[in-house]
């Protein structure tokens, strides 16, 4: 079995075995396990302290995550986001994929392309946001403990989600 295709990507059988022992890593290391939106909600908070303390702090919602002398870098997630994207640029340089393009199919612009991009990570973000957790969270760490509402949450993701591709495919093919 080759480490890379021929593609220059890593054989999906062995990134799948290395994404299972790095959760396995995370759940012996920090007790958690592997999940973004809640660092994404500390970035948010982040910013937010940076324009208006008084607004965190004033803030139930926000306020847990960086209310009053509270440091929303003081987590975990936040450094597994940073590692995620640092590692995906140093697999970008190493595979010789490293440059700036927008994927799109032949029936559908650039333009278009961007704005569905947006306006799906937008809903799938503040659907992360309403369900306290993301699809990361749910299903990789969730899945890996077999807590029978994760396997649930998947097949509710994922039958609408085949059902869906139907009618946005020809923006692809």
């Amino acid at each position: 079995m080759k480490l890379f295709t021929k593609s220059n990507y890593m054989n999906p059988y062995i990134a799948g075995v290395g994404l299972g022992l790095v959760l396995l890593a995370a759940f012996y290391v920090s007790g958690n396990g592997l999940g973004a939106s809640g660092a994404m909600m500390r970035t948010v908070v982040i910013v937010e302290k940076v324009i208006s303390q008084a607004h965190v702090d004033s803030n139930i919602y926000l306020s847990k995550y960086g209310g009053g002398d509270k440091n929303p870098w003081d987590a975990w997630l936040v450094f597994q986001v940073i590692g995620v994207l640092v590692g995906g640029i140093i697999s970008g340089i190493f595979g010789g994929r490293m440059k700036v393009e927008i994927n799109h199919g032949p029936k559908i612009t650039k333009k278009r392309r961007l704005v569905f991009a947006f306006l799906g990570g937008g809903l799938f973000g503040a659907g992360a946001r309403i369900a306290r957790g993301c699809t990361s969270g749910i299903v990789l760490s969730g899945g890996a403990t077999l807590a029978l509402g994760s396997w649930v949450t998947m097949v509710c993701l994922f039958i609408p989600a085949f059902g869906l591709a139907y009618f946005f495919r020809k923006n692809w093919i």
